[in-house]
Formats: structure tokens, sequence, C-alpha cells
């Protein structure tokens, strides 16, 4: 009998522990990263970005069908069980302007910030509740590894667009066109203020993983430049969101972002009051001794949030 992360969403797929003997019928070529740990249970070497990305392909394959993934060397490679929770709790936000009903099917469209090279996101709405999504990325290679992801998986085809931001000053803006409108956006801010510190971070996981011993820090989950860093850091990027989906207030039911320190949302609070926005949530999520969040904003009043369910996902 597998033990329960309970603290993971209920409709979260990944609340056992993995099950490698399964993972490995799925994708075999995960065989050679596993071995029995120090607490006598089969896991692979977190520290080892090869092994994280090969544990990917396998859930990918696995649990959401997706035969044909990968990315570039040095690229993110996010782990999977935290990104589902972030969509499943989306999915309840949403529900909360629709009667309690989770709202499924191609109506539902949600706009990915930061899609990466891994496409993760999207892939998880569209697996899970038939969504259909935008990603932007300031990455050209990002947004071009993205969209072979989705060409190369049928199932994907007709329900992702990956679009390339040109302006790292802009979020929304060239990318939401007019009159588009998009029930939820969705974002894993880069989190750092500059590279000094990203490279900083990476020490300290893999210090922890017991991995550093006087080597180069190399970061077990990957990540470029614009995935980890940004002028200002988290703050600053979130800041720059909330100024620009007041330009598109109209256009979004939520919009949403990840917060990865508790201490800056009195800042973001106080961002959103000024903004105008109508409503603000905060929704807590947790994986491991790790407590995470997102806030959601919407500049649409609860009628006429119930307004646009009825329009959008009930017509």
């Amino acid at each position: 009998m597998s033990e329960e992360k309970t603290i993971l969403h209920a409709r979260n797929k990944h609340r056992s522990r993995y099950n490698f003997p399964e993972l490995i019928r799925s994708l075999p070529d995960l065989y050679p990263f596993v071995a029995i740990n120090s607490h006598g249970g089969e896991s692979i070497d977190f520290a080892d970005p090869l092994a994280v990305k090969m544990l990917n392909k396998a859930l990918l394959k696995h649990f959401y069908g997706i035969s044909n993934w990968d990315i570039p060397e040095n690229y993110l490679c996010p782990p999977i069980p935290g990104r589902a929770d972030y969509v499943h709790y989306l999915a309840d936000l949403l529900a909360q302007s629709n009667a309690g009903i989770v709202p499924k099917g191609k109506a539902v469209k949600g706009l990915d910030i930061g899609l990466g090279a891994n496409c993760i996101y999207p892939i998880i709405g569209v697996q899970e509740y038939g969504w259909t999504f935008a990603g932007s990325d300031i990455d050209p290679l990002a947004v071009k590894t993205a969209r072979a992801i989705v060409a190369a998986n049928p199932v994907l085809s007709n329900s992702i667009s990956c679009r390339l931001q040109n302006n790292r000053q802009h979020i929304f803006k060239d990318i939401v066109k007019p009159g588009e409108l998009f029930d939820f956006t969705m974002c894993n801010p880069p989190f750092h203020a500059s590279a000094a510190e990203a490279q900083s971070g990476t020490r300290r996981k893999l210090q922890n993983l017991g991995k550093l011993k006087g080597k180069e820090a190399v970061l077990n989950f990957g990540g470029q430049h614009s995935e980890l860093w940004y002028e200002g850091g988290e703050l600053v990027f979130i800041r720059n969101m909330v100024e620009d989906s007041a330009l598109i207030a109209s256009q979004c039911l939520w919009f949403s972002s990840l917060v990865s320190k508790s201490s800056n949302l009195p800042f973001i609070y106080k961002t959103l009051q000024y903004a105008g926005v109508k409503e603000i949530k905060t929704i807590e999520m947790a994986q491991g001794q790790k407590i995470s969040r997102f806030v959601a904003w919407s500049f649409l009043t609860e009628a006429e949030q119930r307004e646009w369910a009825q329009k959008r996902w009930r017509s």
C-alpha cells in the first residue's frame, strides 16, 4: 500500500510516493537512474539533472499520456507534483464562480506567463480538464521547444499555442490580443534578483542534498537566466505583472502568480489595491516540508464573475 502525501491537492495524481516499477514500465529509459537509497527505498539522485529529466519524462508519459517530451540541456525541469497542484487549485478557484462546479473543456482558456521549454502547466491543464492554453516566453529556444512538444503529441496539438514575448519589459502587452479573453493567467515568476543570487540558491540546494563537496554548482532542475532571475527579483516582476494586468482588466477573470516568500505578500497586496482590483485571494499549497502559495486577483465583482462564467462556460 502506497503512503499518501495528503498535503497535495485531492485531485493531484501524485499524492502517492513514486511507484518506480510502474514508471519504468511506462518508460524503460528511467531504469538506469533508479537505485536503492539510504532509507531502503527506490529513488533517483535528485542532484543529477539527467535523472530528474528522465523522471519527468516517465511521469508525463505514465500519468498524462505524453509520449514525446524533451527539453534542451540546462533548461528548467520542474517537479511535476507541485506544478499539478497549482493547476488543480486554479480549477477550484474557477469553480467558485460556477456554482461550485469545476469548468472543463475547450471553452476554458488559460495563459501561462513564462511557459518555459517544458510546457508543463499547459500539458497538465489540457490533460486533466480539457482546457485550452496560450503560453508566452521571452526565450526563442524555449518557445521553439514548447511548440515542438505540442506538435509531437496529438493530444495537445489543437489546445496549446506558444507565443514569443519580444519585449522583456512587457508581460501581457503584445501577448494578449485585442478582445481576446482568458479565464485565468498563471505564472511561476523568476524569484532571484541576480545571477549571483540564483547561483547561491543552487549551492544551498545541493548542500542540503549533500552533493556539493566543493564542486561547481549545477542546478538539478536546470534553468536559464530568464527562468531563474529578473532584475529586482520576484517583487518587481509581480509588481510589473499587476500593472500590466490593469491594462487588460476586463479581458481576464482571474490573474494569478506564485509567490515564493510570504514576506512579499504585504507589498503585493498594496500593489493590487493601488491597481484597483475588486477581489484578492491567497491560496496556500504544500509539498513535503515546503509551503507554497499563489495570489489571484480579479478586476470583476462577484456578480460580474458569475456572469462571466454563465456566458463563457454554460452558454
